[in-house]
């Protein structure tokens, strides 16, 4: 390997699903240098890419797909934010987590779609159809999140979702 892909196959191992945008930018190459390189790290079967939500994200071998999309959910601050919220609350109604967290309960319920897609979060819901949010498998979960930190344009993203969703009047 060149001493450039041996840098982005690195950076991919210690930063797993992270975007190519955050990959080009936190290795200082050209995008074109960062796509060729990912092209051979692929058809060498060093990395796998996995497509959602509008991102394509990288990962090492080891990572399964279901792994590897519920990183891909990880790396965005507010899905975090709300899995941390679950895991030290235990199981909540929704109101109280956008309220803690600041968040538009609209965004609150984007996030959780992505969450309850990659079965992270269920939503339980009694004889009068109230929703109760729950973590599915909280060690795996505990697990994953010590694997990921969000990107800093991922986590510039949710805050500005923070900030107008405080701005506008619900």
């Amino acid at each position: 390997m060149t001493h450039q892909r041996d840098r982005i196959h690195e950076y991919i191992a210690t930063h797993p699903g992270e975007h190519f945008n955050a990959v080009t930018r936190a290795l200082d190459l050209a995008p074109g240098q960062v796509q060729y390189h990912l092209k051979k790290l692929r058809n060498q079967g060093q990395i796998v890419e996995e497509n959602l939500y509008g991102r394509t994200h990288y990962y090492t071998q080891e990572y399964d797909p279901c792994e590897r999309r519920a990183i891909a959910v990880l790396r965005r601050e507010t899905a975090r934010d709300i899995l941390f919220y679950l895991l030290e609350h235990g199981p909540s109604k929704p109101d109280p987590v956008a309220d803690e967290l600041e968040i538009a309960r609209s965004t609150l319920e984007w996030h959780l779609n992505h969450l309850v897609e990659q079965n992270l979060v269920k939503k339980q819901r009694d004889k009068h159809n109230h929703v109760t949010l729950v973590v599915t498998t909280p060690t795996e979960t505990i697990r994953l999140l010590e694997e990921v930190t969000p990107s800093l344009s991922g986590r510039m993203l949710d805050r500005f979702t923070r900030l107008v969703d405080n701005l506008l009047p619900e």
